[in-house]
């Protein structure tokens, strides 16, 4: 009975921090206010630092809050093997890309698109795991990501819309921009969650311990592509300018996606967790069109949006995959 609690509150959270995260993200980009907006690499590198913050927090929790016992499992199993270590580098630059992607593609794309779009790194992640873990397949599986594209190809579909020619030629780039990063978004997550996955198979390492080295690596990675890409700013305004209620909201919803992803594998299936993920793509339809005003449904789209729920009902139902904790 309690297995089974824990097991729907998990997956109430993440439909929760899923759909929250995107809209809330969508929203505080898009919103007009006074003085310059935040920077999106400053928000990924405070979200890495909060996710060490909490994996710190939860090492310390399981080692009967003992600071004695924390340092010595810092020391032994990041100091003293630097290059399981060092392996981690890869995943976590990857991650810190496509988080930076994220926000690129909400700044383009309104919440609903986005969200069944994104849907495509179930394709990319059962390819990586094909080729690097040696994964089989079944028939449904490989029936789901056909079903998949056409989905996501349909959602894609331009709609016939007669407007204003200058801005439907704004319109066309930006959602091209948005597009461009959801799919490298796809990608990265695809090959760095089966080469995170692989790296855990390998060892007997704590899960907090490991996103612990990935937040390292990502705290540093991500601080040179705020300086490098965002430094005159920073200088200027310095690195949390434009923060506000909403922009620390969505750090926090960012840092702990990964965290109730972790739980959700360890409590809930692979089928409930495709209920989770539709769940969430419906509400964020639902809240882009009445809340946001920034989404037009057609048919096309519904048609495709349908075809992405049932191939991620349709890729679970076959699939009994190996634990695989890494980061949202």
């Amino acid at each position: 009975m309690a297995s089974a609690k824990l097991k729907y509150l998990s997956l109430g959270i993440l439909v929760f921090q899923t759909t929250s995260l995107v809209l809330t993200m969508r929203y505080s980009r898009t919103l007009q206010g006074d003085g310059p907006r935040y920077l999106a690499s400053s928000a990924v590198v405070v979200a890495e630092f909060l996710k060490i913050l909490t994996c710190l927090g939860l090492v310390f929790k399981d080692h009967s809050y003992s600071g004695r016992a924390l340092s010595s499992i810092l020391r032994q199993e990041i100091l003293h093997k630097p290059i399981d270590t060092l392996k981690l580098a890869i995943p976590s630059g990857i991650y810190t890309l496509q988080n930076n992607l994220l926000y690129v593609a909400l700044s383009n794309l309104d919440a609903a698109t986005y969200q069944v779009t994104y849907q495509l790194k179930i394709l990319t992640t059962a390819l990586f795991s094909v080729s690097m873990l040696g994964r089989r397949l079944g028939v449904y599986q490989w029936l789901s990501l056909l079903i998949l594209m056409a989905g996501i190809a349909l959602v894609q579909w331009p709609a016939d819309s007669p407007s204003d020619p200058q801005k439907e030629q704004l319109t066309a780039g930006s959602q091209f921009v948005g597009l461009v990063a959801v799919l490298v978004a796809c990608c990265s997550s695809g090959f760095a969650g089966v080469y995170f996955e692989k790296i855990l198979k390998e060892t007997k390492q704590s899960v907090w311990v490991r996103n612990i080295q990935l937040g390292m690596f990502g705290l540093f990675f991500g601080i040179f592509g705020m300086l490098a890409y965002d430094g005159d700013r920073v200088q200027e305004h310095g690195m949390f300018q434009g923060y506000n209620t909403l922009t620390w909201i969505v750090v926090a919803l960012q840092a702990l996606g990964g965290l109730v992803i972790a739980a959700v594998i360890k409590y809930a299936d692979n089928i409930l967790k495709g209920f989770a993920t539709s769940l969430s793509i419906i509400l964020s339809t639902f809240i882009s069109y009445f809340w946001l005003e920034d989404f037009e449904p057609t048919s096309v789209f519904f048609l495709g949006t349908v075809l992405v729920i049932m191939a991620t009902f349709l890729y679970g139902y076959e699939s009994k995959p190996a634990p695989n904790p890494s980061r949202a």
